[in-house]
């Protein structure tokens, strides 16, 4: 077609069909939902202070308390052949290194042979009387098979260990990441240069960051 000046008239060329626009634009859109949705699985992808437990006193308590401190996590017994030295190696570990740096988390359980009968507010009198016990205490619960609370599971899928009796040891970094666990003929004294090292680090890094 020619224009008043008797010249070509050309249309304007577009690079991309108007067609095929709209369903670039709705892919793309599709695309970056899908980004967002697996950035934030990543994100909440679960460690061991993602979960939620019940503290000896029977209220629901986020383990998210604990995030950046190193934490000792202990099946323990009123009743069993190493709760006396247990305790006290485990009560001596938290006055050293506790409470902003490390903890010992200890969860009773009758699972191993019946060894924790007693009522949550008579195995905290226990602990607290006979040992000081100043660590954190937590409701009397099932520690291995289908009855595991979440956050043992979690300890148990990470070391591939499941306790098999009293006084299991998971050692879990301020990240909530488990680095180690011990059965119950390992001592804390065995131990706790693994954890000295972790909250050594701790200290290191916030001196760092003065």
């Amino acid at each position: 077609m020619l224009d008043p000046e008797g010249s070509v008239e050309h249309q304007p060329a577009s690079s991309f069909p108007k067609v095929l626009l709209i369903p670039l634009a709705m892919l793309l859109a599709i695309a970056t939902l899908l980004l967002l949705a697996f950035s934030a699985t990543r994100q909440k992808e679960p460690d061991f202070y993602t979960f939620k437990v019940v503290n000896i006193r029977g209220k629901l308590v986020s383990l998210e308390k604990y995030r950046g401190s190193v934490s000792l996590v202990v099946n323990v017994a009123s009743e069993c052949g190493y709760t006396d030295s247990h305790y006290k190696a485990l009560q001596q570990l938290q006055r050293d290194l506790g409470p902003y740096h490390f903890n010992v988390l200890a969860f009773p359980c009758n699972q191993f042979g019946q060894q924790e009968p007693d009522t949550n507010k008579e195995i905290e009198s226990f602990a607290r009387k006979t040992y000081g016990a100043s660590f954190p205490m937590f409701s009397k619960i099932t520690v291995s098979g289908a009855g595991a609370i979440p956050a043992f599971k979690y300890l148990i899928e990470s070391t591939g260990e499941e306790p098999t009796w009293n006084f299991w040891k998971y050692l879990v970094d301020p990240n909530g990441k488990v680095v180690k666990a011990w059965d119950s003929t390992v001592s804390v004294e065995e131990i706790r240069p693994h954890v000295t090292e972790l909250v050594r680090k701790i200290i290191l890094k916030k001196k760092d960051e003065l």
